[in-house]
Formats: C-alpha cells, structure tokens, sequence
C-alpha cells in the first residue's frame, strides 16, 4: 500500500478527510476494486510512534500524558478523533500558540503493513508576553498592564502579574499557577495582590493587601475548590457625608479565612446560556487560623435555563446567603450581603435595599446634590492616540464653588 497523508488543523473533523490512494503502489488487486475510502477508514491500523515537533522549553514528560491515548485508537477513524482531543488538551494547557496534526504510514525498518505515525507540531508561547489597556467606568479611568510568563518551568506553570493605575486606585496582583501533569483540573495556584476600592453606596473605601493559596480538583461532575487567604484590610469613609456608622467601620482589621467552593455547570454558554443549569455553594470560615474577624458565611446560588418557541429562553435563579458571627464582635461591612441592582435585583439601585443609616442612601444623596450643585463650562480640544488612548487640553470656568472645594 502506497503512502497515505492525513492532515488536519482546525479542527479535525470527526467523520475522516478525504485520502487518496496510489494505485500504481497497491501490490493486492483485490484492494484496487474496493472502494479506496472505505478500505481505509475500515482498516484495522496500530499507531506506532507519536512525535511532537517544534518543543523548546517544554518536557516531553508533561505531554506524555495528554497524547496517550492516541496510542489505543484501532481504526483511522479512531485516530483521528482520539488525535483532536489530544490536540484540544495540548492547547488546553495554555503553552502552545498553535497546534496541527499529521497523520501518516509508519516508515522504517520496524513499520507495520497498518502501523501509522503520528505527528503533533507546535508552535510555543513567548516566554514572555504583555498586554496594556485602558478601562472607563463608574466616573473613572485607570490603565491595566500585565505580564505573563507562561510555562515558567517547561510544565505549564504560569506567573502572572498585573497592574492597574486609576484615577481614584491603584491595584496590582501577583499569581503562580500551577496543574497536575496529566490532569490539568487539579491545580495549585498561590496569590499575592493589593486592591483598592470605592463603594459611594456604602460611603466607604476599601484597601486589601493579601495572599492566598487556592486547590482546585475535580469530584464526579463537581469542581471543587479549597482556598487560604490571610488579607489585610483598611477601611476608611468617602467623605464628610458619610454617617457614624460608617466611621466606627473604619480603621484596619486582619481576617484569616478558609473557605470551600462547589461548582456544577451544565449550561451550553455562561455569557447567555439557552439550557442548563448551575449550582454554585460556597462556604467561608474566618477567625480559626489567625486575625480578628470571626465569622462564618455560607451562600448559594441556583440558575435554571430552558429553551422555548421562537428562539426565546425562560431563565429563573435563585441566591441566598447566611452570615453568623463568632464570639462578642460585630460582623465587619466588608463581609456582609448587599441587595440591589442589575447584578442581583433590577429595578433597584446597587445595593440599597435593606436599611440605612443616616446620611446615607440614595434619597440623602440626592437632597445633598440639589443643595450643592455643581457646574462648569468651557472649551477644549481632544486628540485621540490610535486606539489606546486620548489626550485633552481644557479651558474651564468652575461655578456653584462650595466651600472646601480645589
């Protein structure tokens, strides 16, 4: 039997390419009078060898585990598709840019009348990539830059770091990831970050420097998650209008906390799913391990999507959730629930359900803005910087100038 090529890129398709058979090669004339895709898609064919092309930091030891069974695959039908699910788990890794599969007659001294090869050839991630963008939103602009070092090590390990320059924050974070070679849902990761907030509906502004250490496995259809954290908070008001309450909040606070994640997710899609369903139960201790905050904190959330007549969806969620103090000391506001808004209940303003102390809530707010508002005109030019950025110089006249304003 002649030479037979079988290439596939993206994807593989599943019912087996189009071969063509040399005829002048065919040594049995009983072969030449069937049908030549037939004979080979029925053949019984044992693969040979799998090589991997194009490595550089990556140990071959890592991939062993991701291509063997391509090694069980008994017909060519069999390897092609065991062959696309290698290929989906070598870019599941993260580590390849690009990866295509070759499929061919085995060659050599030791080659099989039905022995094939096959052949992954990859194109490795930089050892270092970047990226950089500007983000807008809720009155603020801030500048993201990141770093990525993908497979530190040559085993798909992954350190990332992270950058964000706001005009009211400034946040970073630091984190290495690392999986289970062979089983790429079990994976340590280890955190370390600062992140800066503020939160008007709660006139307070947060600021946590922390570390955490994370486990993720997978159990029957769940994906659990086993996570550490030990963060450092800091908490201080928004302003002047900001209510009594608030102000004993703020200061510094130190939790030490172990929590637990269970996830099941059947939905087709998590930006707009049309069916299944998700559980999500998450539940966190806090004060055993360390720190002054005791607490533990239990929630859930249900969502449930069914298909319908005329390309419409019925969706129905349901979340809950229980925070129980531990010992004589409050529960902090950085750990408590909110209710309100288009991320837990429309038609309310975000997170203003629930009672108010004074000087907060959206009716004081108000009144304070018709009190004390203020304007100004002017002219400007804007140059806009391709696609990254834009560049104002403004001439403006203040009015409605209250006192303590600059």
């Amino acid at each position: 039997m002649g030479t037979v090529h079988a290439r596939s890129l993206d994807p593989l398709p599943m019912h087996g390419p189009e071969l063509g058979v040399q005829a002048d090669d065919i040594e049995a004339p009983e072969i030449e009078q069937e049908p030549k895709q037939e004979v080979l898609e029925n053949k019984d064919v044992v693969v040979q060898r799998v090589h991997i092309d194009g490595l550089g930091k990556t140990k071959e030891d890592l991939l062993s585990y991701e291509i063997a069974e391509v090694f069980r695959a008994n017909n060519l039908i069999d390897v092609m598709r065991r062959s696309h699910e290698a290929r989906q788990k070598l870019l599941r890794l993260g580590i390849f840019r690009k990866v295509e599969v070759v499929i061919d007659t085995s060659q050599g001294e030791d080659a099989l009348p039905n022995g094939l090869d096959v052949t992954f050839v990859v194109t490795e991630l930089r050892r270092l990539t970047g990226s950089y963008n500007t983000m807008v939103g809720n009155n603020e602009g801030s500048m993201v830059l990141g770093l990525k070092l993908p497979n530190v090590f040559g085993r798909a390990e992954k350190l990332t770091f992270q950058f964000s320059y706001g005009t009211k924050e400034t946040s970073y974070g630091l984190s290495f990831f690392k999986p289970q070679p062979g089983h790429f849902e079990r994976n340590v990761s280890v955190n370390v970050y600062k992140v800066t907030g503020q939160f008007p509906w709660s006139s307070i502004r947060e600021t946590d420097r922390g570390i955490s250490a994370e486990l993720g496995f997978p159990l029957w259809k769940t994906n659990q998650t086993l996570k550490w954290e030990g963060v450092w908070r800091e908490l201080g008001s928004l302003g002047q209008t900001a209510s009594f309450a608030i102000r004993e909040e703020s200061g510094h606070s130190l939790k030490s906390s172990l929590s637990h994640a269970m996830v099941i997710d059947s939905r087709n899609s998590s930006i707009l799913p049309r069916n299944g369903g998700l559980l999500k139960i998450h539940q966190e201790l806090a004060g055993y391990t360390g720190g002054d905050t005791s607490f533990l904190k239990e929630d859930f959330e249900i969502q449930l999507n069914k298909s319908l007549i005329w390309d419409s969806v019925l969706s129905a969620s349901l979340w809950g959730g229980l925070l129980l103090p531990i010992g004589d000391k409050t529960t902090c506001i950085a750990d408590r629930f909110y209710l309100g808004g288009p991320t837990s209940i429309r038609g309310f303003s975000m997170y203003s359900m629930g009672p108010q102390s004074d000087g907060e809530g959206p009716q004081a707010h108000l009144k304070k803005l018709a009190e004390c508002i203020r304007w100004s005109y002017g002219l400007g030019i804007v140059l806009r910087l391709g696609n990254i950025a834009r560049l104002e110089l403004n001439y403006c006249i203040p009015m409605g100038v209250q006192s303590g304003d600059r």
